[in-house]
């Protein structure tokens, strides 16, 4: 007898949508079939389709600027996440320059996200080292970690990873066979300024800056057969050069994750009203880029939010230098992106960061994975509300297509009939 089964879903399996039962036991899936077969626990889902949970990639709880902390912490974050289908979610470390402040502030991130709602892992994060890296990425891998942030621009605040370092990191990532993950811009062409507001975001941090440097780092990708995961591009500009320049690189070895915002939004929303709380790095684009992401749509492997709220008091600020960049979004996601590409997104919200982010357990409705699952109702409408500290969302008023109901985590429910359940997640401590 199995302790739960889930009957009368439409169940996304292997791409498509099977009418299934499934059968859970010791919180992984057990069965998948057609028959009914006896089960303590029975949970009908007719009328609803079930989907692999949702992993977010690319989440910043509780990020503190040093002068202002982001709004949601791991304990609403994670109950946002819940809301929006999304069981497992990976976090950064602060960064570090040698190895020791890797460790400390691994144990430090720990005991922050002890109260996650649902599973959690975390990138390491480097900034410029003075540390013997080998020593470094054989620290993370016996903490758990196995993906490894660094900034190629920032040097206003000792962040930026200088190309040597970057050369060697990624010749290191094929050796140990871990993941670099890096925000690119290049810092050279990025200007700063007392004097630029809100509205000069996208010139002070143009695309030509991220373009450029995108190519430099997949030649570097190239050059030591290195593993490299580009996060949140945004321009459909950068995605078309990488094509036309590496085509047989890219999500082989130079992986390509976006965000909701660039699908959703263009640089006009920075002059218009409440421009200010549209800010985030790297900004919005043109209409032109936007349109060649949903081009080149297929050639972006993964999908995280860059979810890293703030206030409005803090976004309304006269001066582009007092702002802090991030928006919220991780409750939103599915819906905004479903909206976007349709059932294409599953993939690149499931089982693509699953393999990427090597999280074994996690991704797809199979036997043998966890019963990570959400339950979706078809019903067209808007996004109306959300779960976030935060007083404001840019997603209110978007159209979704249906409503999700129920959450599992592991084969427990997180979100039940949209409430909150009682529900500790866990950490995901991952190897290669």
């Amino acid at each position: 007898m199995y302790e739960k089964r889930i009957i009368n879903g439409n169940v996304y399996i292997d791409f498509t949508w099977k009418k299934f039962h499934i059968y859970i036991n010791n919180e992984k899936i057990a069965l998948l079939d057609e028959r009914l077969y006896p089960a303590k626990e029975e949970i009908n889902a007719k009328g609803l389709k079930i989907l692999p949970g949702l992993i977010d990639p690319h989440v910043h709880f509780a990020l503190n600027l040093g002068h202002i902390v982001a709004c949601d912490d791991f304990l609403n974050g994670s109950t946002q996440a819940a809301y929006g289908g999304v069981t497992t979610f990976i976090d950064f470390l602060e960064p570090v320059d040698t190895v020791e402040g890797l460790e400390k502030a691994f144990y430090a991130r720990l005991e922050e996200a002890k109260d996650s709602k649902v599973d959690y892992a975390f990138h390491a994060c480097i900034k410029n080292p003075i540390c013997d890296l080998e020593a470094f990425i054989l620290k993370m891998k016996s903490l758990g970690l196995t993906t490894l942030k660094l900034f190629t621009t920032y040097s206003d605040s000792n962040r930026r990873t200088y190309d040597e370092d970057i050369i060697k990191l990624l010749a290191l990532s094929q050796k140990h066979n871990i993941l670099i993950l890096a925000h690119i811009e290049n810092d050279d062409v990025i200007r700063l300024s007392d004097d630029f507001t809100h509205k000069d975001l996208p010139e002070s941090r143009p695309s030509i800056s991220e373009t450029i440097e995108a190519l430099k780092l997949a030649e570097y990708t190239k050059q030591t057969n290195g593993n490299l995961y580009m996060v949140h591009l945004s321009s459909g500009k950068t995605l078309e050069a990488l094509k036309m320049a590496y085509p047989k690189l890219l999500n082989k070895h130079f992986y390509i994750e976006s965000c909701p915002q660039y699908f959703t939004f263009t640089k006009e929303k920075l002059l218009g009203k409440e421009g200010e709380l549209f800010t985030f790095a790297p900004p919005l684009r043109t209409q032109e880029e936007q349109d060649l992401l949903f081009k080149y749509k297929n050639l972006i492997y993964s999908i995280g939010t860059d979810h890293c709220a703030f206030m409005k008091k803090d976004k309304t600020r006269s001066k582009l230098k007092d702002i802090p960049l991030g928006i919220g979004g991780i409750e939103h996601s599915f819906h905004v992106m479903h909206h976007h590409l349709g059932d294409d997104c599953i993939t690149k919200m499931s089982l693509n960061p699953s393999i990427v982010h090597h999280l074994k357990g996690k991704g797809e409705i199979a036997l043998g994975k966890d019963a990570d699952l959400f339950f979706y109702k078809p019903k067209i409408g808007k996004i109306s509300e959300h779960h976030s500290t935060c007083d404001y969302s840019v997603y209110t008023g978007r159209a979704k297509e249906g409503q999700i109901v129920h959450t599992m985590v592991r084969g427990n429910f997180v979100l039940k009939n949209n409430e909150i359940q009682p529900h500790t997640g866990k950490f995901i401590k991952r190897s290669v």
